[in-house]
């Protein structure tokens, strides 16, 4: 779309010296050229100077910090106007009938007739995917990799090899993602990210996974995801993770390798875990961990030897 069509639609005035296609929505860091990006919370100024992004939805107190080529869109709601431009870059549900390409599919695959297959998939050799199962469209699929019954795999999702996914586990939903107006009117913010998941994963049933809002949410290689996990968009699960039932993880946190977090426990976002961090049954995470190896317990998150030595006293004063 042309930037300047979408100043037309945001009711912005902006003066483009030259006519300039957008192509792609993205995060201020990860931006290049061709693309449109915004800034609404001022922790993420550190990365206007440095931004590749062709234009940037911006309010004007913050134009100082943009580079000299990047073409500001002045604005006093930067995150509403990207939710409402989101749609315009957001991927049809389905290809068309006419317009699918049909599946590339390896040798000695078992897949079962009530399996819906979309345009342009590629699966690998050796695959089952069992009955009434959806893979989407230009989904990947490597080999050796099972899909149980009922799982939904949205479209541009990529899998590696010797992946397992159990029953009715949701890989690629909509992030939960919305700007909220001064009136209380949540607007949709249209997810156009994927979902990569590396080789060796295992994944168990009832596991939502929900895309990236740009780019991708990844599954790291070796990874071990007990049932009734929730992962937000754009999150980053590390090489070997292991997330216990009922995890919860909201969006854009990274976790580091080998960490393992125990059942029931919730992760907030925009955080980073440690490599080598051991989280406990019904911990809440509010902040960052940047020590390795440690194990930690409660809310608020203490280190586990204090965190028991907080609970015997408490358990003192109950007893005096």
């Amino acid at each position: 779309m042309k930037l300047s069509k979408i100043a037309e639609i945001l009711g912005i005035r902006v003066d483009i010296p030259q006519e300039i296609e957008i192509v792609k929505l993205n995060t201020l860091q990860e931006a290049k050229e061709g693309e449109l990006s915004f800034l609404e919370n001022e922790k993420y100024i550190k990365y206007l100077p440095d931004t590749q992004a062709s234009a940037v939805l911006i309010s004007e107190k913050h134009i100082r910090y943009l580079p000299e080529n990047t073409i500001p869109l002045i604005t006093e709601t930067p995150y509403i106007d990207l939710a409402k431009i989101s749609r315009y870059f957001a991927s049809p549900i389905e290809i068309d009938e006419v317009e699918r390409v049909p599946p590339q599919i390896g040798k000695n695959c078992k897949i079962a007739k009530s399996v819906y297959i979309g345009s342009d998939v590629k699966i690998g050799n050796n695959v089952t995917i069992l009955h009434n199962s959806y893979i989407g469209d230009r989904t990947e699929i490597g080999d050796n990799s099972i899909i149980y019954p009922n799982v939904t795999i949205y479209r541009d999702t990529k899998i590696g090899k010797d992946v397992t996914i159990h029953s009715n586990s949701v890989i690629g939903s909509d992030g939960f993602g919305f700007a909220t107006d001064s009136q209380g009117n949540h607007i949709k913010i249209f997810q156009n990210g994927n979902v990569v998941i590396e080789d060796r994963v295992e994944i168990g049933s009832n596991v939502s996974i929900d895309r990236a809002v740009f780019n991708s949410t990844y599954i790291r290689k070796g990874a071990r995801i007990d049932n009734l996990v929730q992962i937000g968009h754009n999150c980053d699960i590390g090489e070997n993770v292991v997330l216990v039932s009922q995890v919860g993880i909201a969006g854009s946190t990274k976790l580091g390798k080998s960490v393992v977090v125990g059942g029931q426990a919730g992760i907030a976002g925009h955080l980073k875990i440690a490599p080598f961090s051991t989280i406990t049954a019904k911990a809440g995470v509010s902040k960052s961990i940047k020590k390795s190896g440690k194990i930690w317990s409660g809310y608020p998150l203490f280190e586990h030897s204090h965190w028991l030595k907080l609970q015997a006293k408490i358990s003192k004063l109950l007893k005096g």
